[in-house]
């Protein structure tokens, strides 16, 4: 896949005209997916695939274009050069770009991660012994991936990563469902079975009595599969530079106001992994660790160049759109024996979802509660609760009402397959509040 992107990528740059610079991606993957239904394989196979992303800056102005390879040399170009041809007519009739964002022709990278991951032809194997005699439902997407960025003054980046990620529910008789999502690089047939009789044991629990709770203020253990929904809310209108400078942020008051968040929460944008590229959709290579928060205090938001150029601030070489790439959160040293004794009496939610805004500017999150989330009475679960409604402010329950952070930490994988499979995600303790707000 390399000495193609490669190959095509010169070829391209030989058919631009002065002044004009182009800056080719690719992203690929080889990957296997299984679909799993009632503990049985419903549907298997490979998926080879790549696509092709393009820029061209051509008389200040900014077009792009895409196409997916076909694998044909000859018919891959012929479409590159068509793309070529119809942004360079484009570059002449749209507006100039104010805050052109011009590519490097230095800081060439190329990162091979390898793995001890699960080979196609033992994932079967790997996977069906532990789920028998339960209903499960899930996929497995397993394999490489592929990141490439060049452009015509002479960088070139290459990124590959293997990785695994099944994402699964188990289902009771009443259709009542436990979530779950092993994923990473390495495969450990003992960790695989043991998150999954976690799952189990969540199952049973799920086929008790259950608890009726009214509305109300909750002591509230989260998974970190919650805590994660909650941190993927920072990168819509909130932890972006552009965002705070136009008055959509939730963390204006970080900014504007001196507010912080408790001393135990601290995130950073975590390259290091080896999960995601440090290079960009520009070819701009982004520093390895970058605190975002740290021991409560916003040192730090995600700026791209473009919003650098617009807004006179110094970029650290965020994707355009500002988003977190690779999140980690700084655990702390609540253990995992320790958590219902912590609790005592309030909300143990394994899963939250359809998060959205209710107040961006408050940082008010609302959403409802998911899978496997139970009612804690003396230390003890006493049954599953319903599906209920919450309303509350990230400045409340990761700030003066986060207790404790849990010492471990879960890597939660972006699980997204349109278009293509995502990489990264998120890694993530859970956390102990003392109050959190159910609303309906």
């Amino acid at each position: 896949m390399e000495n193609k992107f490669k190959s095509l990528s010169k070829k391209l740059f030989s058919e631009l005209k002065k002044d004009e610079i182009l800056t080719v991606s690719c992203t690929g993957e080889n990957s296997q997916f299984i679909r799993l239904n009632n503990a049985k394989i419903r549907q298997t196979g490979l998926v080879d695939d790549a696509d092709i992303q393009l820029k061209m800056i051509a008389n200040n102005r900014t077009c792009t274009g895409s196409f997916t390879l076909s694998g044909d040399s000859v018919i891959d170009l012929s479409r590159g050069k068509s793309e070529i041809e119809r942004m360079r007519l484009e570059s002449k009739e749209i507006l100039e770009d104010p805050y052109i964002v011009m590519p490097s022709g230095t800081g060439s990278s190329h990162e091979i991660i390898t793995a001890s991951g699960l080979n196609f032809d033992d994932a079967v194997d790997a996977i069906m012994p532990a789920v028998y005699g339960v209903d499960f439902v899930g996929i497995l997407a397993n394999g490489r991936m592929y990141r490439g960025n060049s452009n015509s003054l002479g960088q070139e980046h290459w990124f590959e990563t293997e990785s695994f990620c099944l994402d699964y529910s188990l289902v009771t008789k009443n259709h009542q469902m436990v979530k779950g999502t092993f994923a990473g690089t390495e495969w450990d047939q003992g960790k695989y079975e043991n998150y999954l009789q976690t799952s189990k044991q969540k199952l049973k629990m799920m086929e008790l009595k259950p608890v009726s709770v009214d509305t109300g203020e909750y002591r509230t253990w989260f998974e970190p599969a919650a805590v994660s929904d909650f941190l993927d809310m920072f990168s819509w209108n909130g932890i972006s530079e552009a965002s705070i400078q136009q008055g959509c942020s939730g963390f204006g008051k970080m900014r504007h106001d001196d507010v912080r968040l408790s001393p135990h929460f601290s995130i950073s944008e975590d390259f290091s992994t080896g999960m995601v590229p440090k290079f960009n959709s520009n070819g701009e290579v982004a520093p390895s660790v970058v605190p975002i928060i740290k021991d409560g205090e916003l040192v730090n938001t995600l700026v791209s160049s473009r919003t650098a150029a617009e807004y006179n601030r110094t970029t650290n070489y965020a994707e355009t759109g500002e988003y977190l790439r690779s999140p980690q959160m700084k655990p702390g040293d609540l253990k995992q024996e320790d958590i219902l004794k912590a609790l005592d009496t309030g909300l143990y939610l394994s899963n939250i979802h359809y998060l959205n805004w209710s107040d961006n500017s408050g940082g008010r999150i609302t959403g409802l509660t998911r899978y496997a989330c139970f009612w804690v009475n003396n230390g003890e679960i006493e049954g599953p609760i319903n599906t209920m409604r919450f309303d509350d402010t990230f400045y409340k329950y990761f700030g003066d009402n986060l207790e404790y952070v849990g010492g471990d930490t879960e890597f939660i994988p972006n699980t997204s397959t349109y278009g293509n499979r995502e990489i990264g995600g998120t890694i993530c303790p859970g956390i102990l509040a003392n109050s959190f707000a159910l609303t309906l």
